[in-house]
C-alpha cells in the first residue's frame, strides 16, 4: 500500500544534520558479483551514518529465466535494497541485525518525484495472502524537516510471531535526499531491466537455467 501526502512540518533537527555521512554509488563491469546480485556488476552502495541509526541504498537487479522455447521471463524483479542499522557507539553500528526494506520500481518513483513539503510512507507485509497477514509488518517514512532544510527516513517493524517491535530514524540533509534520488533515477531502468534494450549484444541480466531455484525475496532474509 502506498500513501503520498502534503505535512506540515512539525519536527526539527539540530545536531543530528551535524554528524557524517558518507556516499558512493557507482556501476562498473567487472567479472565478480556481490552476494545477492543478479549479474557481472558491482554496486557501490550509497550510506549514511548519523548518530542513533544509518542506512545504505543499494539497486537489486532482476533475474530471468530462459525457457526451452527461447523466451525470457521475470523471475524476480529489481528493487532498490533499503538496509538499516542501529548505532552500538560512537561511530560503530550494528552490522549483524540489520533491518531490509526493498523499494519497488513505483515506490522508486514516488521517492523520486517529492517536493521539499512532500511526505510519503509505504507499507510491506511478506503475508499478505496467508493465515500470517499483518503478523510481520514493515513501514517506511520519509518526512520533511520542519525547516524544510531535509527529511526523516523512519523504518518501523512489528513482527507480531516473535512478538518484537524495532523503529530505526535517520535524518538526512537536502544534499543527502538529492543525491539519493539522483541514484535512484540512474538506478530505476536497470532495475527494470529495460537499460538492455539498448545493450543487446550484452546478454540478459541475471540470465539462468530454469532448472535452478527462484531468488528469495531478499528483503525478508535472514
Amino acid at each position: 500500500m502506498l500513501k503520498l501526502s502534503r505535512l506540515v512540518p512539525s519536527v526539527s533537527t539540530s545536531r543530528d544534520s551535524l554528524l557524517r555521512h558518507s556516499p558512493a554509488f557507482s556501476t562498473s563491469t567487472n567479472k565478480y558479483a556481490a552476494k545477492g546480485y543478479s549479474s557481472n556488476r558491482i554496486f557501490a552502495p550509497y550510506s549514511v551514518y548519523k548518530g542513533k541509526a544509518a542506512f545504505s541504498l543499494s539497486p537489486i537487479l532482476p533475474t530471468f529465466t530462459k525457457l526451452d522455447s527461447g523466451a525470457v521471463v521475470v523471475d524476480r524483479r529489481g528493487s532498490m535494497m533499503m538496509v538499516f542499522m542501529h548505532a552500538i557507539g560512537e561511530r560503530k553500528y550494528d552490522w549483524e541485525n540489520k533491518q531490509r526494506f526493498a523499494l519497488s520500481a513505483t515506490e522508486i518513483g514516488s521517492l523520486i518525484s517529492m517536493g521539499p513539503q512532500d511526505s510519503c510512507e509505504f507499507f510491506h507485509d511478506p503475508s499478505m495472502l496467508s493465515s500470517n497477514a499483518g503478523q510481520v509488518r514493515k513501514s517506511l517514512s520519509i518526512k520533511p524537516h520542519a525547516n524544510s532544510n531535509g527529511y526523516f527516513i523512519s523504518l518501523n517493524v512489528v513482527n507480531n510471531l516473535l512478538n518484537t517491535k524495532d523503529f530505526l530514524s535517520v535524518p538526512v540533509t537536502t544534499a543527502e535526499f538529492a543525491v539519493m534520488k539522483t541514484a535512484c533515477s540512474f538506478a530505476l531502468p536497470h532495475i527494470m531491466g529495460w537499460d538492455h534494450m539498448t545493450h543487446q549484444s550484452g546478454g540478459t541480466v541475471g540470465l539462468k537455467s530454469k532448472v535452478e531455484q527462484p531468488a528469495l525475496d531478499l528483503e525478508w532474509d535472514k
